[in-house]
């Protein structure tokens, strides 16, 4: 299956003037807070804390950390309603719904686009697209961002929409997911809950552990869209359900490589295919995992290869079961 390369919602004038405009202002502090009662003319200290993330990431230092105070939507009211431009860590570690609410057809809730080097955490969000929003995480570039506890959903906008989308153009970079539902995501066939495509030069390695993905388009897209990008991503004890379309899905365009490793895991329910390799260079390495009631089990075609290490449970699916194309050990 040949993907179309989707290009970043934001042009490179308007990055420009985000990053100029969100500069670290000298003498940041390393921790910063937020609050519903809060205002965005503080200093964004634990008595006296901002009302949006927007403000307190351009008050904190790079690599610093914003904390939540009380419950409450912390979007700005510029779209995306958070542009990431350096290492920081957003957290909530118990206060309640901390939310970014995002109507927004054309622009995500957060926005990440800073420099390889950069590492970003998010812990504890709510990422909400009422069925309009055009992507709950949108990410151009950074070293690596790190998502735990979280919740992204209702992302519908016309066209492709995500939960995540990961489209690097350049440089090595990193996904850590983890404890996290995705679900409710996507109106065309290209839609996914997550969308991991390298383009160009990029390169992505991905692990996503304990996750959920249901109810989407596609549930996880493995993409590599063009050599020498290639895309690696690991799946380990997570539940993809109910998509609307294939599961986990592996492709490959221009010569790019993508692999997917998935264990302990469960496929079920999916009105594609369960796990679906296409094209040269495409390859699902699949381990102890339960395969059942999609409209197809597993299936590879146009040279794609899906390897099982013989130890799973593919049966029971709506249509047919599928084979591997190759086994690792015994039954």
């Amino acid at each position: 299956m040949t993907t179309a390369r989707i290009s970043s919602n934001l042009s490179l004038g308007t990055l420009t003037m985000l990053a100029l405009l969100q500069g670290t202002p000298a003498g940041a502090v390393s921790k910063v807070w937020v609050s519903n009662a809060g205002g965005d003319g503080n200093p964004c200290t634990i008595t006296s804390p901002c009302a949006t993330f927007q403000r307190a990431h351009d008050v904190v230092a790079d690599g610093g950390e914003i904390g939540v105070l009380t419950p409450g939507d912390y979007g700005a009211t510029a779209v995306p309603r958070l542009f990431i431009s350096k290492s920081v860590n957003v957290t909530n570690d118990g206060a309640g719904e901390a939310a970014i609410l995002n109507t927004n057809v054309a622009n995500p809730a957060i926005y990440v686009s800073g420099n390889l080097g950069d590492v970003v955490g998010l812990r504890g969000l709510v990422l909400e697209g009422v069925g309009l929003g055009a992507s709950g995480l949108q990410i151009d570039l950074a070293g690596a961002v790190h998502v735990q506890n979280c919740v992204i959903r209702n992302f519908q906008a016309a066209g492709s929409s995500f939960g995540i989308f990961m489209a690097a153009n350049s440089g090595a970079q990193s996904l850590f997911l983890s404890d996290t539902i995705i679900f409710n995501n996507g109106s065309g066939t290209t839609s996914a809950g997550i969308l991991l495509s390298a383009q160009i030069s990029g390169s992505i390695k991905a692990v996503l552990n304990r996750v959920q993905l249901e109810n989407n388009v596609i549930g996880l897209h493995v993409s590599g869209f063009s050599g020498p990008g290639n895309v690696r991503a690991t799946v380990r004890d997570s539940v993809i359900v109910g998509n609307a379309g294939n599961g986990i899905q592996v492709s490959i365009n221009n010569g790019a490589a993508s692999f997917a490793f998935v264990e302990r895991s469960t496929l079920a329910n999916n009105a594609g295919t369960g796990l679906q390799a296409t094209g040269v260079h495409a390859v699902i390495l699949v381990s102890d995992s339960t395969i059942t009631k999609n409209g197809t089990g597993v299936n590879a075609a146009a040279g794609g290869q899906l390897i099982s290490f013989g130890n799973n449970r593919n049966a029971n699916n709506i249509g047919a079961e599928g084979v591997a194309t190759g086994l690792f050990g015994l039954f």
